[in-house]
């Protein structure tokens, strides 16, 4: 009966740990099915997915600035070309400074006006035609941020703009690598086109820089997204441990002011009058005396200060007749007393001195060559 309610309690056991594992591979299966496999491309669409067409016609415009008249009268049959494999009509109204697209009967795309739109606005904001006419593929969007209203100050506003450039362009090469994306400054907006992901992370790094987070700090983390997502173990976990955490340090702090002016406490009394002479000389009882009285205290008032006053003329006076503090004299070094020199020493070096022969070494004379010697014997046989 015991094993048999033993084998009873294992089998229960066991059927109470199935469900639980039926939970975890329905989440790997769902997990599974939200990950888009690689190299999977959604397929085109044709005309057979729309055979009748659309239903109404709607159309887009948009205006240009001046400077770009040119660039769009040259590129302008390329523009016609692209979007007429889309069955949709393009117009350039040079008076009014205004680019249209609208779509036509033979349009089956719903789409694409949308994509139109994009791309007369990419054009208007001084992308080239070679970029913009990449928006008309499916797997590519485009996003325009407008950064004129995110800084106050104009000054302020071109330094963060300068900084998103980088020294020659290097910052905004460097975010188009690790992003796939083609981005262009120009004026109050910054135009972004490239696939869905990399909008995101663009509009994230331009929005923090207007908000005066350095782009690099940015760069540094996608540098490490993208080296993360290569490996297949860490692609479905949670990378917060990976990324770095930069902390917003605030150095410039507000200078106070030398002298603090501190506020009074507020009372709803008026200060009290100040004391007039009367009724100074009430308190001290001045104002009973006589008046021969209070001019002799007068006088002797006037008295003892121009006795302070002579004192002290006097002292400057006399400052000029006191000697200045004559300065120590150097202590000369004594010298050395006659037990102390070596006699001996010196006498020997005085032997050494004559010793030696002063000024240059006397010539040596060469010896006589043969010639000389002849000469001299042909001389002594003339005088013979």
């Amino acid at each position: 009966m015991a094993a048999s309610t033993a084998k009873d309690g294992m089998s229960g056991a066991q059927t109470a740990k199935s469900p639980k594992k039926a939970k975890v591979q329905g989440e790997l299966d769902e997990s599974e099915l939200l990950t888009v496999p690689d190299g999977w491309k959604e397929p085109a669409f044709t005309r057979e997915d729309n055979p009748r067409g659309l239903l109404e016609e709607s159309s887009f415009a948009t205006l240009f600035p001046k400077y770009r008249e040119a660039y769009l009268k040259e590129c302008w049959p390329l523009v016609e070309k692209a979007l007429g494999d889309l069955h949709i009509k393009a117009s350039l109204d040079l008076i009014e400074g205004s680019v249209t697209v609208s779509t036509t009967k033979k349009t089956f795309d719903p789409y694409a006006i949308l994509k139109a739109r994009d791309l007369i606005k990419l054009l208007a904001r001084s992308v080239p035609f070679e970029q913009a006419v990449r928006i008309l593929q499916d797997d590519v969007a485009c996003d325009i941020i407008k950064i004129g209203t995110m800084v106050r100050n104009r000054e302020r506003f071109v330094k963060r703009r300068q900084r998103l450039i980088g020294p020659k362009g290097s910052t905004l090469k460097a975010l188009e690598l690790l992003t796939n994306c083609y981005v262009m400054v120009q004026g109050n907006t910054v135009s972004a086109l490239g696939p869905y992901n990399g909008l995101k992370e663009v509009r994230k790094v331009v929005m923090d820089t207007m908000k005066n987070i350095h782009p690099i700090y940015n760069i540094k983390t996608l540098m490490i997204k993208q080296e993360l997502s290569k490996d297949p173990d860490l692609r479905m976990q949670n990378w917060e441990r990976f990324l770095p955490r930069f902390r917003h340090k605030n150095l410039s702090k507000r200078k106070e002011p030398k002298k603090k002016s501190v506020k009074k406490e507020y009372t709803p009394f008026p200060p009290p009058q100040p004391e007039s002479k009367v009724d100074q000389e009430l308190a001290s009882g001045e104002f009973f005396l006589r008046e021969s009285v209070k001019r002799r205290k007068k006088m002797g008032e006037i008295k003892v200060k121009q006795a302070e006053a002579l004192t002290k003329k006097q002292e400057e006076r006399n400052k000029a007749f006191i000697p200045p503090k004559e300065k120590p004299l150097m202590k000369t070094a004594k010298a050395p007393t006659e037990g102390k020199l070596d006699i001996a020493a010196i006498k020997e070096k005085v032997k050494k001195a004559k010793t030696k022969k002063l000024g240059a070494p006397p010539v040596i004379p060469p010896p006589p060559t043969s010639s000389t010697t002849d000469k001299k014997k042909k001389k002594t046989k003339d005088k013979g």
